[in-house]
């Protein structure tokens, strides 16, 4: 197997897809339609992956149809869905706190199912950055939908699942490549589902547009290049390390465009959450076992 050379910004790449992610939860509150979680999913997956696939014009090869199907199923069509029923039902922050679970999950399945070796400093970083996620966002104040909460939570299971999934296997194609196929492989999911169980808007309006836009060209066919370019680059739980900067940043936009206030606690919660960030980009890395076949690659 070809090895994959690491970039100096390689962290800095991958980190702003989390960033980016957090504004979900505000542009789904102020520019969106009301419930409709699925129909919301698939506008901000679909068209952008299919614009992709049809620019790049690259199809999987014999033998990874059955493995990008699950990875797209996974890692676009459950997530989705499952993040805009949270986002919908939850505050911003408290939805991302509950999907700040991934890199716990991570480091579990990869020790549980894959025979990985983790360092006490990556059970640290992910427990210290969780721990700052909910000084940041859980008080007496916050509102808890037991539905919400429950989606939010396999949402970040899903997603944790295709991470490790998509690192195991090493697709033989560069980020954008594969970015393609899972944005259409969820989308082609998503979109029948919404149709058949949601009441959909009689018109979107020149905001709903916006929203989806930005949701679409920037909130993921961008930051999703950049997600799955780390996931081939990085140790897994770095890369899902980054994952505790997404309720941050819904934080501070909830400060400045919500003018929603930050006490002492969060501020604390801040900076914890930063450590663990710091934490998982050194010495902690998760060993997976390398595939045996020796599979050529493209690198973006």
């Amino acid at each position: 197997m070809s090895s994959v050379v690491s970039r100096w910004y390689d962290p800095w790449l991958t980190a702003l897809a989390p960033l980016i992610w957090g504004s979900t939860y505000v542009v789904t509150t102020e520019f969106l339609p009301p419930d409709v979680p699925l129909l919301s999913a698939a506008l901000r997956t679909l068209p952008v992956g299919l614009l992709i696939l049809l620019w790049l014009r690259q199809l999987p090869a014999a033998g990874w149809w059955g493995k990008i199907f699950l990875l797209g199923f996974l890692n676009i069509g459950v997530f989705q869905a499952l993040l805009f029923v949270a986002a919908y039902r939850l505050p911003g922050g408290v939805a991302a706190t509950v999907g700040a679970i991934q890199p716990l999950v991570v480091l579990l399945l990869s020790w549980a199912l894959l025979g990985g070796h983790t360092s006490w400093l990556s059970w640290v970083a992910a427990l210290s950055g969780l721990a700052g996620v909910a000084m940041l966002v859980l008080g007496p104040a916050a509102q808890l939908d037991s539905l919400g909460v429950f989606a939010a939570a396999i949402g970040a299971l899903a997603m944790a699942c295709g991470t490790l999934l998509t690192k195991k296997w090493q697709p033989p194609v560069n980020a954008l490549v594969l970015t393609s196929w899972q944005l259409t492989v969820g989308g082609l999911f998503l979109l029948p589902l919404a149709f058949s169980v949601e009441t959909l808007p009689q018109r979107l309006s020149l905001t709903h547009i916006l929203g989806y836009l930005w949701l679409g060209l920037i909130g993921t066919g961008l930051t999703y290049v950049f997600w799955l370019r780390g996931v081939m680059r990085m140790p897994a739980s770095a890369v899902t390390g980054f994952s505790l900067l997404s309720p941050l940043s819904a934080t501070v936009l909830g400060f400045l465009l919500l003018d929603q206030q930050l006490t002492v606690l969060q501020s604390l919660g801040m900076a914890l959450v930063l450590a663990g960030v710091w934490l998982g980009q050194h010495k902690a890395a998760i060993l997976i076992p390398k595939p045996t076949r020796s599979i050529e690659k493209r690198q973006l």
